[in-house]
C-alpha cells in the first residue's frame, strides 16, 4: 500500500516572530518596556560590574527593605490528593510546583541584557529604584567611602516604554504627575542619552517632554544650573528608560567615583590642571621665543649677506 501523500509545511509557517529571551524561571533576560530597575555604566568590565552591583544593592537594599524573603511552599499534596493516585492529580501537582518555583526565583535584583556595551541593567522587584539609589549616593557622599572599582554611574529607572516619540509623550503624561502635576511643582532640567538608536532626535524629545512638564503646572520652570529635579532619559535601541531624580548636581551626575572625592582631592585635581595649563603656556612661550630668536638670527644673516654684496659692488 502506497504511503499517503503528506504536504510538507514550509519552515516559515512555524515562525511566530522574534521571542523575548527568558531565563530559567520564565523572567525576561533582556531590557524591555514595562520594567523598573537600575541602569549602570562601567568601564569595559561588565561581569565585574554586575558583581559589584549585586553586592552594593544587596547591602543597601537590606537597610531599606530588610532581608530578601522567599515563601516556603509545602510540596506535599493534601490528604485527599495523596489518595487520588491518578494522572490528573500528578499533573496538577507538577503544575503547582513549577508555578511556585517560578515565583520563588524572581529575585529582588536580577541582571538582564541592556542592549549596549559597557551598560548593565539590573531589574528590580518590590522596591523604589529612585529611593534606593539616592540612599546609596547620599551615604557615599557623606562618608566619602569608595565602594566600587568599575561602576561609574548608577541611574534609577522608574519607568520604561517604547522609544518612539508618540509612545513617550503618552507615557510621560502620567509618569511625570507625582513630581510636576499641580499642586506639585519644581525647577527641572532634562538630560538625554541615546545608545544604538538613530531614529530619535535629542532636541525634539527634550522639547516635547519639557512641554508636557509645563502643561502639568505652568509654575514648573527650567533651571540648568541647580534644578530641584532632573529628568533622566536613557534610550537603548527601542526602549526608553525614564526617571526623575533629586540632587543630580550635588551627587556629581550620580557618578559613584566622583561623589566620594573630597575637597582636597578636587583641589589637587584643579591644581594639577592649572599646573598643566601653566606648563603648556610656558612651553608655548619658550617655543615662540625660540622662533623669534631664530627669526632675528636669520634676519641678521640676511642683512650681513646684503652688506657683503654691497661692499663687493663698491
Amino acid at each position: 500500500m502506497a504511503a499517503p501523500d503528506r504536504k510538507r509545511r514550509h519552515k516559515a509557517q512555524y515562525v511566530q516572530g522574534p521571542a523575548v529571551k527568558r531565563g530559567r524561571a520564565g523572567a525576561p533576560r533582556q531590557l524591555e518596556p514595562g520594567m523598573q530597575g537600575i541602569l549602570i555604566t562601567c568601564n569595559m568590565n561588565e561581569r565585574k560590574c554586575v558583581g559589584e552591583a549585586y553586592s552594593l544593592l544587596g547591602e543597601y537594599g537590606e537597610q531599606l527593605y530588610g532581608p530578601e524573603k522567599f515563601s516556603d511552599q509545602d510540596d506535599k499534596l493534601s490528604g485527599s490528593e495523596e489518595e487520588e493516585d491518578d494522572v490528573e492529580a500528578a499533573l496538577k501537582k507538577e503544575i503547582n510546583q513549577i508555578r511556585t518555583s517560578t515565583e520563588q526565583k524572581l529575585r529582588r535584583f536580577q541582571s538582564v541584557e541592556s542592549g549596549a556595551n559597557n551598560v548593565v541593567f539590573i531589574r528590580t522587584l518590590g522596591i523604589e529604584p529612585e529611593k534606593l539609589v539616592h540612599h546609596i549616593l547620599k551615604d557615599m557622599h557623606t562618608t566619602k567611602k569608595k565602594k566600587t572599582r568599575v561602576i561609574l554611574r548608577m541611574l534609577p529607572i522608574s519607568g520604561t516604554c517604547k522609544a518612539f516619540l508618540e509612545d513617550m509623550k503618552k507615557y510621560t503624561e502620567t509618569f511625570f504627575e507625582p513630581w510636576f502635576k499641580a499642586p506639585n511643582k519644581g525647577t527641572f532640567q532634562i538630560v538625554y542619552k541615546a545608545r544604538n538608536n538613530s531614529h530619535m532626535s535629542r532636541e525634539e524629545v527634550i522639547k516635547e517632554l519639557a512641554g508636557i512638564v509645563g502643561s502639568l503646572n505652568p509654575e514648573n520652570k527650567v533651571d540648568l544650573n541647580n534644578p530641584e529635579y532632573t529628568i533622566v532619559v536613557e534610550i537603548i535601541k527601542n526602549v526608553c528608560c525614564l526617571s526623575v531624580v533629586k540632587d543630580y548636581v550635588l551627587f556629581r551626575k550620580y557618578n559613584l567615583q566622583e561623589v566620594v572625592k573630597t575637597n582636597k582631592d578636587e583641589g589637587q585635581q584643579n591644581l594639577s590642571s592649572v599646573t598643566e595649563e601653566e606648563s603648556s603656556k610656558e612651553i608655548k612661550s619658550a617655543e615662540d621665543s625660540n622662533e623669534l630668536k631664530s627669526g632675528d638670527r636669520s634676519q641678521g644673516e640676511e642683512e650681513s649677506k646684503l652688506n657683503e654684496h654691497d661692499l663687493q659692488q663698491v
